[in-house]
């Protein structure tokens, strides 16, 4: 059984399904529940519908204050009224992902199976499960086509898991800063935080929550290292360089010398305050384990009859999903006969630059949804 009802945690909805969900991995989850929120109006055809997949610490909030750290959503600049994903002629509709920490089941949540708090006991999930489970949420929205599906970094994984898995479901797709499977570099990344966490003596195998406690040092360490993955150099050159943090001298000790290291420690302390190191851990994981090239090609015959449109876009000075990783994706969409477009933004602010204020990503992005029908 499935109900949709209003969510009391948070602002938007909670889908509740009472039956069991079958992952990758051959593990299942029961009775599983999804957060979402949805912005401006679905017409009477249902085909104004888009589907924004949000990245690794993001939530179901891109349009709207986060009820948790109270700033801007993480989206603004992209979905509103009168933005180039325009709540006046889209219905929109973003949900936090399957083993998330904003409402939709995770590790942070009762298993029905023990009453307990799942911890380290919840299975392993894939970027295809969260997906599923998003299906399953635009099936009850009564949706049989999204007009468009859209993500960046780990939303541009969503992005094209949906149209390898679902081509029938979706008229086209925008995957930002994406790749079609993580790099042995971004695999590393993932695993110097994952054991950042870990190795936090609170962390006690992942059963933190049973004593109201939180590895909160190895959780802010690994959002460190992560954040630094999403400036480029000029960018951490040209906000910081090699600045004093509220000192005319060095002090010679290892407390904090330069702005630089006062930011990091600041976006580790904050991060620890809104997110789960649980979570982190299987989303991380989730990434490492994205591979869709394959599949791409085994649905070929469906992307093709299904018409699907491709809008591929990267940045200049993004290391941690370059260029060369979006012309991969181009290459083999190419291969199999699919219409996709592809543009590479000029921007000296790293991975970060979709979730920023640039003029030309929107454009492109605004001109793209114009042109579907």
């Amino acid at each position: 059984m499935r109900k949709i009802t209003d969510n009391t945690e948070y602002p938007g909805y909670l889908l509740k399904c009472q039956e069991k969900l079958l992952l990758d991995s051959g593990k299942v989850i029961s009775d599983f529940q999804v957060a979402y929120q949805t912005y401006g109006n679905l017409n009477d055809d249902k085909d104004n519908a888009i589907l924004i997949c949000h990245a690794l610490t993001g939530d179901q909030f891109p349009a709207e204050e986060s009820p948790i750290t109270k700033k801007k959503g993480w989206w603004d600049l992209m979905v509103g009224p009168n933005r180039p994903i325009d709540t006046n002629k889209y219905f929109v509709i973003c949900s936090n992902v399957l083993g998330g920490c904003v409402g939709t089941t995770g590790p942070n949540d009762i298993n029905p199976e023990t009453n307990k708090i799942y911890g380290p006991d919840f299975p392993t999930i894939t970027i295809r499960d969260m997906v599923k489970v998003q299906k399953i949420l635009v099936d009850e929205l009564g949706i049989s086509k999204l007009l468009s599906v859209v993500g960046g970094s780990m939303g541009a994984m969503q992005v094209l898991q949906w149209a390898a898995t679902y081509p029938e479901s979706l008229k086209s797709i925008i995957s930002i800063a994406g790749s079609l499977k993580h790099s042995a570099q971004n695999i590393a990344f993932d695993e110097a935080g994952r054991q950042s966490i870990m190795l936090d003596p609170n962390w006690d195998n992942g059963r933190y929550p049973e004593k109201n406690q939180k590895p909160e040092n190895g959780l802010s360490v690994a959002r460190m290292i992560a954040h630094i993955t999403y400036l480029s150099e000029k960018a951490f050159q040209n906000k910081f360089g090699r600045n004093l943090q509220e000192k005319k001298d060095l002090s010679f000790g290892f407390g904090i010398d330069f702005q630089v290291e006062s930011y990091l420690r600041h976006q580790g302390r904050s991060f620890v305050d809104r997110f789960d190191a649980n979570s982190y851990l299987y989303m991380t994981r989730a990434m490492d384990y994205f591979d869709v090239s394959a599949e791409i090609q085994h649905n070929q015959d469906k992307i093709i009859k299904n018409s699907i449109r491709f809008l591929v876009l990267s940045f200049t000075s993004d290391w941690l999903f370059p260029t060369k990783e979006s012309k991969e994706i181009v290459s083999v969409l190419n291969s199999i006969g699919s219409n996709v477009s592809f543009a590479e933004v000029v921007s000296d602010r790293g991975h970060d630059s979709f979730l920023l204020d640039e003029p030309q990503f929107f454009k492109v992005c605004d001109g793209f949804l114009k042109g579907i029908r």
